[in-house]
């Protein structure tokens, strides 16, 4: 028997024990599990910053939002609303036939393969959001280590098998599995696997995409792929701040070394501003330090993406970067036209690295066909004066049909976590824009709605019973309770 077919047996048996478990059996194993982590932290922080060669004020902060996203599930799981415990009762004196009592929630899918990401050692990888709400929603997790940072990850999986067994849970709940694109092709297909969590490029989300629906039994692939994430300014915002904006974008686009899922690698710029916001940010680009990339693999394919860039004759280069030191990510900044733009599709793919392309328009009636052009996002943000949206009705309506998260204030790199986040959008950006890899709702990918009719009281879920001894708040003949 094959390692991989005995990992999601162990995996599915461990399922079906977690599904009876009560929500505070759960919450407390999260709780555990993010002490856990927290208590090998002086060891982990050096280990993280040597593997990925982000500093370690970056790891700290990372681990403090991985410990509060741990956290705060486990509060949503002891609170225990989010199963939308939803009751129908019966009614046998309805006419002309009975009314049969029908209940509803959400329950566990299965074993979750969770492949992590590079650019986030900690918070999108072995303990991270993907992770903790399969676990959260009662799924066993087959977690694939990225090779990025091995002994981060192994020492991540040995505190959450740690947490399995203090707080009692089955072997099977989580499972660190190490290899190369072949294991996490045969994690991804294998029969029992119910559901696929991933973070990183879209070759890879859109092979995993494609791998799994080809399967006899396809299975949900929640892949978040990349995004330019645009930024479109408007004249009068633009020409009160010009310094502003542009020391708000750069940093913004070079936040990480260009790293980061929601740098700005696309924004858009009215002519009558563009010669004055170039020289302001091209002054403020030269002012930022470089900084080592992830690992070599991701600064040679910067590079590369910046050299095949260089080719397009529409393009005119406002700061160029050539290879410096190994591993460093220089900053990068051409400008082009937006009917060039709209004519040449490479022109929104994402660059992984602190590059981005100043899109010049002429007119505010340009921003509908640059809108109607753009393909799906993580974020949109726009940057306007409050009579200049509201005339903008129609182009507001349509970015938002292009994005997850649309702003209007500040920047899109910096995801909070917590009940409102939306970090996922429309395709390319992700396999699935109605799902979320940050926040609460995160939790929805793992589940789906069963119905129970007439079901016996002692049989239903706890959650669904008459008496509600877990004390969840629920819908029950349309009001909540």
């Amino acid at each position: 028997m094959d390692q991989v077919t005995v990992n999601f047996q162990d995996a599915q048996q461990a399922f079906l024990l977690l599904k009876s478990m009560d929500k505070d059996k759960i919450a407390g194993f999260l709780e555990e599990m993010a002490g856990q982590i927290d208590g090998i932290r002086e060891e982990l922080i050096p280990t993280a910053a040597r593997e990925s060669h982000l500093p370690e004020g970056r790891i700290t902060g990372e681990l403090g939002r991985t410990l509060g996203q741990i956290r705060l599930f486990s509060q949503v799981v002891a609170e225990g609303s989010w199963v939308e415990a939803t009751i129908d009762q019966a009614d046998p004196e309805r006419k002309p036939a009975p009314k049969p009592d029908i209940r509803r929630m959400l329950r566990p899918l299965g074993p979750v393969v969770v492949f992590g990401a590079s650019n986030f050692p900690l918070a999108f990888s072995t303990a991270g959001g993907d992770t903790v709400s399969a676990l959260a929603a009662g799924c066993p997790v087959l977690y694939k280590a990225h090779p990025a940072h091995p002994e981060t990850s192994r020492m991540v999986a040995e505190a959450i098998k740690n947490a399995v067994r203090t707080s009692g849970l089955p072997k099977g709940t989580f499972q660190h599995i190490e290899g190369g694109i072949e294991t996490g092709q045969l994690l991804a297909t294998h029969p029992l696997a119910k559901a696929v969590a991933f973070t990183g490029s879209f070759r890879g989300g859109k092979a995993l995409f494609d791998a799994c629906n080809a399967c006899e039994q396809p299975i949900p692939v929640f892949a978040e792929m990349g995004s330019v994430n645009p930024i479109f300014v408007f004249e009068s915002y633009l020409s009160e701040q010009v310094e502003a904006t542009a020391a708000a974008y750069a940093g913004s686009l070079t936040l990480g070394v260009g790293q980061f899922c929601t740098n700005p690698g696309l924004i858009f710029i009215p002519k009558s501003t563009e010669q004055a916001f170039s020289k302001a940010v091209v002054s403020q680009l030269k002012q930022s330090a470089a900084a080592p990339m992830l690992h070599e693999g991701i600064c040679h394919n910067y590079y590369q993406a910046l050299e095949t860039l260089s080719h397009a004759r529409e393009i005119e280069w406002l700061l160029a970067s050539e290879p410096g030191e190994l591993l460093t990510g220089n900053a990068a900044l051409a400008k082009v036209s937006a009917s060039d733009w709209l004519q040449e599709d490479a022109f929104q793919e994402e660059v992984f690295g602190p590059f981005g392309i100043m899109v010049v328009y002429e007119s505010e009636a340009d921003l509908i066909a640059l809108a109607q052009q753009l393909k799906g996002q993580l974020t949109c943000t726009v940057w306007g004066m409050p009579n200049e949206l509201k005339r903008s009705g129609a182009f507001l309506n349509l970015l938002e049909e292009k994005c997850g998260r649309l702003l209007f204030k500040g920047v899109p790199t910096g995801v909070e976590v917590g009940h409102a986040m939306q970090h996922g959008g429309p395709f390319p950006s992700t396999t699935d824009s109605r799902s979320t890899s940050v926040g609460v709702h995160a939790i929805k990918r793992f589940v789906r709605p069963v119905a129970y009719q007439d079901m016996p009281q002692a049989l239903l879920p706890k959650a669904l019973q008459e008496a509600n001894p877990l004390g969840i708040r629920r819908k029950v003949d349309g009001e909540w309770m």
